[in-house]
C-alpha cells in the first residue's frame, strides 16, 4: 500500500488527468440540453458544488492501466458521473438532507418532486450514453449497477432504526449503495480496453474493495468530523437512524444497559422520522451525544478505519499483477485516499 501524509498523491494523480476530466465535464454539460430550464439550473448548481470526480477518475485510470486512451473513456466517465449524481439527488430526497458539500441540496431548493424528476433525467442521460457507446458488456454493467444500487437504498431503509442489524446486513447495504459504482467504473475502463476476463475481474475487485473502504471512512467521519469538514451536519447518519459500522461495533461491545439506551434513541429517531414524513409533527431536538460517547468508548470509529485499511490492502493486492506505471500508481493513491481523507 502506498504511504502518504494525506491526499496529496491522489490530488497529483487527478491533476495529471485534469485536461481529460475537463472533457468529461464538457460531455456532461452537453447532456443537459432540455426544454425544461430546471434541468440546466439544477445541473449548474450541482456542478458548482465541485467534487473530486473520483469515479470518472477511476474509469480513466483503469482504462489507461489496460492500455486504452481513446474517446470512449470520455463518454463513459461522464455516464458514470451522471449515475453517481442521480444517486446523490435521490439519496438526499430519501434522507431529507438539506446540505451536501456545504451547499443546499436540490430538494431543499426546488422541492422533492422536482429533485426526483431531475435525478431521473440524469439517470436517463447516463443510460443513453451507454447505449450510444454500443458495447453490450458496458450496457449490462450499468443496468445491473443501477438495479443493485436501488436494492441498496431499499435495504438501508429496511435496516434503519434497528439495533439488531448485523454486519452482514450492513455490508449488503454499502456494497450496493457505494462499492458497486466504484467497481463499475473500474470494470468499464477494463471493458473498453478489451482486456481478458481475469483482468476485468481484478479491476472490478479493486473498485469494490476501494468502494467499501471509502464508505467505511465516510461512516467513521460522521462520528468524528465537524460540519465544515463534512459539508453537512455531524451525526447526520445517526440522526437518520442508520446503523453504520461504528455504531454496530458499539452495540456488539457495550453493556446491556447501554444497548437499551441506544435502542431507545433509535426508536425515538424513528418515531420522529415517521411523524415528519406524515406531517404530524414539527422536528424536536433528540440528543445524540450519549450514543456518540459510547461509540468513542468502544472504539467504533477507530476499528471502522482499521477495517477500511484492510479493504485498501485487498484492493492493492487485486491490481498487483498489472505493470507498474503512472496509472497503477494513481489507482493505489486513490485507494489510499479512500482512508486518509479527513484524517
Amino acid at each position: 500500500m502506498p504511504t502518504s501524509n494525506g491526499p496529496a498523491p491522489f490530488a497529483m494523480a487527478m491533476e495529471r488527468i485534469a485536461p481529460t476530466l475537463e472533457l468529461v465535464e464538457q460531455a456532461m454539460r452537453a447532456q443537459l440540453a432540455s426544454e425544461s430550464p430546471l434541468i440546466a439550473a439544477m445541473g449548474d448548481h450541482l456542478f458548482a458544488a465541485g467534487g473530486k470526480r473520483v469515479r470518472p477518475g477511476l474509469l480513466l485510470f483503469a482504462a489507461e492501466l489496460c492500455g486504452y486512451t481513446g474517446p470512449r473513456r470520455i463518454q463513459l466517465a461522464a455516464a458514470i458521473e451522471f449515475l453517481h449524481t442521480a444517486s446523490l439527488i435521490h439519496d438526499d430526497v430519501v434522507d431529507g438532507s438539506e446540505l451536501r458539500r456545504g451547499r443546499p441540496t436540490p430538494n431543499s431548493l426546488w422541492g422533492n418532486r422536482r429533485a426526483v424528476l431531475v435525478g431521473d433525467f440524469f439517470l436517463a442521460r447516463s443510460s443513453a450514453m451507454t447505449v450510444e457507446d454500443g458495447d453490450l458488456d458496458v450496457l449490462w454493467l450499468f443496468a445491473d449497477t443501477i438495479r443493485r444500487m436501488a436494492e441498496g437504498e431499499l435495504l438501508q431503509l429496511q435496516y434503519s432504526f434497528d439495533p439488531d442489524v448485523t454486519e452482514a446486513n450492513y455490508y449488503q447495504v454499502i456494497e450496493r449503495k457505494s462499492a458497486l459504482l466504484f467497481s463499475a467504473a473500474c470494470e468499464a475502463g477494463a471493458i473498453i480496453a478489451g482486456v481478458t476476463r481475469s483482468e476485468r475481474r481484478r479491476l472490478a475487485e479493486f473498485g469494490r474493495e476501494m468502494g467499501l473502504a471509502f464508505q467505511l471512512r465516510d461512516d467513521a467521519l460522521d462520528y468524528e468530523a465537524g460540519a465544515d469538514q463534512l459539508g453537512k451536519p455531524p451525526y447526520a447518519d445517526l440522526g437518520e437512524g442508520k446503523v453504520t459500522l461504528p455504531l454496530l461495533l458499539t452495540l456488539k461491545r457495550c453493556t446491556a444497559t447501554e444497548r437499551a439506551e441506544i435502542a431507545a434513541l433509535l426508536k425515538d429517531v424513528g418515531a420522529q422520522a415517521a411523524s415528519l414524513e406524515s406531517g404530524r409533527a414539527a422536528p424536536e431536538t433528540i440528543h445524540l451525544e450519549p450514543v456518540v460517547r459510547h461509540v468513542e468508548r468502544y472504539r467504533g470509529v477507530v476499528d471502522t478505519v482499521r477495517r477500511a485499511r484492510e479493504h485498501v490492502a485487498r484492493a492493492t493486492a487485486a491490481i498487483a499483477p498489472f505493470p507498474d506505471g503512472a496509472a497503477r500508481q494513481a489507482l493505489l493513491a486513490a485507494a489510499d485516499f479512500a482512508v486518509v481523507r479527513g484524517s
